[in-house]
């Protein structure tokens, strides 16, 4: 079954001070550099957070939208997703790279999510959620919970280092360019994009 691959933008970008899905990064806005790694698993994409269209891509608003966090945009997508599970990644991680996408879908269940590991950190924003987390995600969102105490209540599958690395996988895929700053370090720890 095809998952839902799901962008969340719906924050409101205060730290780097402009839109951040229209942030230039190597000659295109940042959202289609994660779009592109995103439809390499999935054809069915949506961004999650906004109305209408953003760069050719169809846009659905969070449930409640005045909730804040990626939880507001994990419990929105996993309605819209139905049965299917949901690859989420955030609008501010340009260098997601779709093997690492497509190494978290073959890990993917039914029952658990599979988040990746780094530093002691779960990195919820570039991860895979089932379909039968849906209703826990909405109950947690309405109780103003996060994603992290969702997967604290909930089974999950960790990615440790140790194993995304064998992916060929280095850190970039949830590197979140969220200043001017981090967008500088990340072209200097990465590189440019590729075209």
């Amino acid at each position: 079954m095809e998952p839902l691959g799901v962008i969340l933008a719906g924050g409101g970008s205060a730290r780097m001070g402009r839109d951040k899905a229209l942030v230039d990064v190597a000659g295109r806005p940042m959202v289609e550099w994660v779009a592109g790694a995103v439809r390499s698993v999935t054809d069915d994409l949506v961004i999650i957070g906004r109305d209408g269209i953003l760069t050719g891509i169809r846009c659905a608003p969070d449930d409640h939208p005045g909730r804040r966090g990626p939880l507001a945009g994990l419990a929105t997508a996993l309605r819209l997703a139905e049965d299917r599970p949901v690859v989420l990644v955030a609008v501010d991680q340009p260098w997601v790279r779709a093997a690492t996408l497509e190494a978290l879908l073959d890990r993917a269940g039914p029952i658990h999510a599979v988040v990746p590991i780094e530093g002691n950190a779960r990195q919820v924003t570039c991860a895979v959620y089932p379909a039968s987390w849906a209703g826990r995600a909405a109950e947690e969102e309405t109780a103003g919970g996060s994603i992290q105490s969702l997967l604290d209540a909930l089974l999950y599958r960790q990615i440790e280092p140790a194993e995304w690395q064998t992916w060929s996988e280095d850190g970039r895929s949830w590197f979140s360019v969220d200043t001017e700053a981090a967008l500088h370090e990340g072209l200097q720890r990465f590189g440019p994009l590729p075209s």
